[in-house]
């Protein structure tokens, strides 16, 4: 209210008091721009503490990259995901466990994907200013999130029930309730089957427009409170 009429914030002002519409342009105005932030405060006020929630948690995680640096967090990434892929070209040998060498292959080639997400992830946090970080840094965030665990289950059948099949169930429902615009599920199931490499591409598309909608709504909380 304060950013159209004067002496809206708190008691208003300490001596001439809270500013009131007296003529009926000025009751018909100060309603209306009342009302139109209400709907304003009822759909940005949730994106605003989803915002604040992510940027305590992303706070968390800059405050490790300042600490290890650039190399140091692509180091750590691909210690870790070296060691996966070590553990499971190892288990492929293993009499008690049969792993094609293939499924080795997919499981180094999603590690390193997550490693070159994080390492560019970092770059750009670090380097890039906040439209570089929310155009960037968060896609290449999620995608390190996401894209390993799905190729992990792509070529390991007990990890089906976990990964593969919720994510069967996600898209049944995006398809019957969010891609009914424009006949979009219908094109996407005449074209399209969701079946081995296109389960990493579903959530590739994913990590994409959810990277930018947690960097938006981290903006949107930076603007609403600014961090100290």
């Amino acid at each position: 209210m304060e950013l159209v009429f004067p002496r809206q914030r708190g008691r208003g002002h300490s001596v001439m008091g809270k500013w009131k519409p007296e003529t009926l342009p000025q009751k018909i105005g100060y309603n209306g721009w009342s009302i139109l932030g209400l709907f304003g405060l009822l759909l940005l006020y949730p994106l605003t503490v989803i915002g604040l929630a992510t940027r305590y948690y992303a706070a968390k995680l800059d405050s490790t990259r300042t600490r290890l640096g650039i190399v140091g967090v692509t180091g750590v990434a691909l210690l870790g995901w070296g060691l996966l892929t070590v553990a499971w070209g190892a288990m492929s040998y293993m009499e008690q466990v049969d792993i094609p060498i293939d499924s080795v292959l997919a499981v180094a080639a999603a590690s390193a994907v997550a490693t070159v997400s994080t390492a560019l992830a970092a770059t750009c946090t670090k380097v890039g200013g906040r439209a570089v970080t929310v155009i960037f840094a968060y896609p290449f965030a999620m995608t390190a999130l996401f894209l390993p665990p799905v190729v992990a289950a792509l070529v390991t059948p007990s990890l089906h029930p976990y990964i593969l099949d919720p994510s069967y169930e996600f898209a049944a429902w995006a398809l019957d309730n969010v891609l009914t615009v424009g006949g979009v599920n219908d094109y996407l199931r005449s074209n399209y089957q969701l079946e081995g490499a296109a389960y990493a591409a579903m959530w590739l598309g994913i990590s994409i427009p959810l990277g930018w909608f947690l960097g938006v709504v981290v903006a949107l909380a930076n603007l609403v409170r600014p961090s100290q």
